[in-house]
């Protein structure tokens, strides 16, 4: 399988280990970094039905952290600023600086707003694609962390990758497609991604008790049927909290596979407002 998965993007070395990083778009333009929700196997393939409608108008840069997409199955620490530093290590290796504007899917938020905080200066402003918040994990206890734990674990040890959200298939040629497939195998619930998941209430906590961060934000939300109690109510706190637009849509947690069309427009408008 190693010598079947060929990467698309370029490959930086943190920490003696390789971290995928995908780059595409007009060089010119503001830099948009979207960063991958939990357990997401192939960043770069499933963000491509929304990053491939922005190229025009922006650089576009994919992240992919270890054990996601073509970065390597290196168990780093998953402690939020660990995550963060990584991240931009990978990105100033390949001469990025910033500032960003970062779009965090799901679980990604808790870095974005992370980032914000620790290194003000790079981000230019936050579009969240259904993006956890402290408050998201507000319901959370440790005995709902273990029994997610528990329940990767099986499916892991099942081979269970099917059951993830897929690509679009409006998106990807036929070899992205086997491509997928390969990362899949590959990738779905191993160690990185539960260590992520062993640690997401220690990094909330942290995020949390550092206090609101303030810059511009657009906030796309689904209907949060297939997120815990209370998701929708506290993607609207939150957007209070930051002064932001919130647009809702009655749709699942992977809202780019949905609404690609939709949150390109807005996307287009609100970084075209940030300029005036």
């Amino acid at each position: 399988m190693k010598e079947r998965i060929k990467c698309n993007g370029e490959l930086v070395t943190i920490n003696e280990h390789k971290i995928h990083v995908y780059r595409d778009g007009n060089a010119d333009a503001p830099a948009i970094v979207f960063m991958s929700g939990h357990c997401t196997v192939s960043p770069v393939y499933d963000f491509k039905v929304l990053y491939e409608r922005l190229l025009h108008d922006f650089r576009v840069i994919v992240i992919e952290k270890f054990g996601y997409g073509y970065s390597d199955l290196h168990e780093s620490s998953c402690d939020i600023d660990t995550l963060v530093s990584i991240q931009r290590q990978a990105l100033r290796a390949l001469g990025e600086t910033g500032p960003y504007i970062l779009a965090p899917h799901s679980m990604s938020g808790l870095e974005a707003i992370r980032w914000k905080q620790k290194y003000p200066d790079d981000v230019s402003a936050i579009i969240g694609i259904d993006m956890a918040t402290p408050l998201s994990f507000s319901v959370w206890t440790e005995e709902d962390i273990k029994k997610t734990v528990r329940l990767m674990q099986v499916l892991r040890r099942l081979k269970l990758a099917n059951i993830l959200s897929s690509v679009s298939n409006l998106s990807l040629t036929e070899d992205e497609f086997k491509q997928h497939r390969l990362l899949k195998k590959r990738n779905a619930f191993n160690t990185c991604c539960i260590n992520e998941a062993k640690e997401v209430l220690n990094n909330a906590r942290v995020v949390g008790e550092d206090g609101n961060i303030q810059c511009p934000t657009l906030l796309f939300s689904s209907n949060g049927k297939d997120q815990e109690r209370d998701w929708t109510l506290n993607q609207q706190k939150f957007a209070k909290i930051m002064e932001a637009r919130l647009i809702s849509y009655d749709c699942g947690h992977y809202i780019h596979h949905f609404k690609s069309d939709e949150m390109c427009k807005e996307i287009i408008e609100f970084v075209n407002s940030l300029e005036r």
